[in-house]
């Protein structure tokens, strides 16, 4: 007789029972929904649900009801998608100035759902939405920056070395020294020459002036253009993923150019934000040596610059950087013990810190300020329709007497918010990226259209599932359908484990999926054409079945362990798309052979192994 011992059947029941619970989540629908987050300088208050639901009703827009969630953030219901876009646009015209809207996709599940802490399953940038966003990075500022950073170098290099020189100034393409005389040019030369190999020296007799030029070689120009867009890729992704954006696609494309794709975002508005962003800190020392209001007035020092802080006052700074933030090792945020105010702790590398030692050394008992730099992303009001500009801001966020010498590590404040704290020392701590960048390309894919693609998905793999079900029922009688409900148990499998290990699934993946449904019944009629053969053997029908599972069995793997080869190097060599098809087919290859295998035998067995049988139904 062919029956499984009770402790094979409870553990085969209690898998089944595992992932008919884990999946559960994905019987409920999503609800188009709009995440609704505080604005810089603004905080979510009990008031704020109110003032959101003053502007849906003010623009007769329907909703289902408004929630709070765990980040203190407020999510929107709606029934449809129209209403979704409708409520979005009452926000941004009434609220744009406080609060940040995001399109999104919300399940509603029931209360013991949420108390198991079961969620469905995460969803792609073609299924649930998302940002797709086309960055182009400024390659000749990356340029420029670095022969801003040969200048400083050269100016130290020839002040320590007491050589004479008129001015070092960056010139085009181009670092340009100027030196009294022949005599001081000759020692420049050589201290340049020597230090600074990599450069193309030239000396330049123009108009009785002695002049050095120095240019980067074309290699060497390329080799940094390369170096900063792969920088850029490496901090944006850096960026990404401390937000926690599930399987993003970074990638660079062509010579100056990135794609970022953030699937199952669940706050794109944040997310454009943080990639557009280039907040970085500098720190300066005040200028006390000359008159604020003749910077006002326009007679700004040749060695100082015009800031202003947050609250609109002139601050005149000197030009010379002590550290930027590309010294900045790392970040975070908190609060500081003495005021209470948010503040973030900051920590140099090795020359930084050299250098903030020195230059606090030097500078005790005078004023040093910080300087917050960031790109700003504003909607304002053009013809009646709301119109998003991006804007640098350049501020004094604090302005402190140097007490007493400092050097690696130090507290930063003046920040306004907790929020803004903790967004600086993601962006710092990610690092900062070695050129400038602009979105020149943004998409979102809306709930709606990632609802059709799921809608179009779904009858694909019910179709595909009922023509196996039709043919395996007609073809194998009752055993195949004990297969066909294997094979409904397979996919609740996957769903399962998809959802379990936090896996995206994407319009590939659904196409991995079906695959997997041809893959799953294919172990079945391989152990139903051996049970056939044993029957024109002559075999009794008990034996038929052992048989058919156990000659079967070598075949069945050997077909799925080589299938599941070829899906671990699509995974290592794959990205993005490709990468969710080779997800969800292993993890479909190895339901199918649990279920295949181990549960449709116990079936078989719990209804036909303990019986004296004359036939079998295959």
């Amino acid at each position: 007789m062919n029956r499984y011992p009770l402790w094979k059947n409870l553990m085969i029941l209690g898998i089944v029972l595992l992932g008919v619970i884990l999946a559960l989540p994905n019987v409920f629908s999503q609800d188009p929904s709009i995440e609704v987050s505080a604005a810089r300088r603004t905080e979510m208050t009990a008031g704020s649900a109110d003032e959101i639901r003053a502007a849906l009703e003010n623009a007769k827009v329907p909703f289902k009801r408004i929630d709070t969630l765990d980040n203190g953030k407020l999510l929107v219901r709606f029934t449809s998608s129209g209403d979704q876009l409708r409520g979005q646009e009452a926000i941004e015209n009434t609220l744009s100035e406080r609060y940040r809207s995001a399109l999104t996709l919300s399940t509603d599940l029931p209360g013991w759902v949420q108390a198991l802490g079961l969620k469905p399953m995460t969803l792609g940038l073609d299924l649930r939405g998302g940002v797709y966003v086309l960055i182009d990075v400024d390659m000749e500022a990356a340029v420029g920056q670095a022969l801003d950073r040969y200048v400083e170098e050269i100016r130290t290099q020839l002040r320590d070395a007491k050589v004479r020189y008129t001015t070092v100034s960056r010139v085009q393409n181009q670092v340009v020294v100027r030196f009294a005389d022949a005599q001081a040019r000759e020692a420049g030369y050589k201290i340049i020459a020597k230090d600074f190999s990599d450069l193309k020296l030239e000396n330049v007799d123009q108009g009785g002036d002695n002049l050095i030029s120095l240019a980067m070689t074309p290699m060497q120009e390329k080799q940094l253009k390369d170096f900063a867009l792969q920088q850029n890729v490496t901090t944006l992704r850096n960026r990404v993923n401390a937000l926690g954006v599930a399987e993003p696609n970074i990638a660079r494309q062509g010579d100056r150019r990135i794609v970022v794709q953030l699937p199952g975002a669940q706050d794109p508005g944040r997310l454009k934000e943080i990639l557009g962003a280039t907040a970085t800190l500098e720190y300066r020392l005040v200028d006390t040596e000359h008159s604020v209001a003749d910077a006002e007035a326009g007679k700004v020092p040749a060695a100082s610059r015009l800031y202003r802080d947050r609250d609109g006052r002139p601050v005149l700074l000197k030009r010379r950087v002590i550290v930027t933030g590309d010294q900045i090792t790392d970040a975070a945020s908190g609060f500081d013990p003495q005021s209470g105010t948010p503040m973030v702790t900051v920590a140099l590398d090795a020359p930084g810190g050299r250098r903030m030692f020195d230059m606090t050394t030097e500078n005790v008992g005078k004023p040093m300020a910080v300087v917050f730099i960031e790109n700003r992303t504003i909607t304002k009001q053009v013809d009646g329709k709301p119109v998003k500009q991006t804007q640098k801001v350049e501020e004094v966020i604090s302005v402190a007497t140097i007490r007493e010498p400092f050097g690696r590590r130090f507290q930063t404040t003046g920040l306004d918010s907790s929020e803004e704290a903790h967004n600086l020392a993601l962006l710092l701590r990610a690092g900062a990226l070695a050129a400038p960048i602009q979105i020149v390309e943004e998409r979102t894919v809306g709930p709606s259209l990632g609802q059709d693609n799921i809608d179009q998905g779904m009858m694909s793999v019910i179709i595909g599932f009922l023509a196996v079900v039709v043919f395996m029922g007609v073809y194998y009688s009752w055993f195949g359908m004990v297969a066909n409900v294997v094979l409904l148990l397979n996919l609740v499998l996957i769903v399962a484990v998809m959802g379990l290990l936090g896996a995206t699934l994407t319009m590939p993946g659904i196409a991995g999926m079906v695959l997997t449904i041809g893959m799953a019944v294919d172990a079945n009629v391989l152990i139903f054409e051996r049970m056939r053969e044993e029957i024109r053997n002559g075999n009794t029908p008990q034996a038929c079945i052992a048989a058919g599972y156990d000659k079967a069995l070598s075949a069945i793997i050997d077909g799925n362990v080589t299938t599941l080869i070829a899906a671990v190097v699509l995974f290592s060599f794959g990205t993005g798309p490709i990468k969710g098809f080779a997800v969800t087919l292993t993890v479909g290859l190895i339901a199918s052979m649990f279920t295949a295998i181990t549960c449709s035998r116990a079936m078989i067995n719990w209804i036909w192994g303990g019986k004296r049988l004359k036939s079998l139904p295959v």
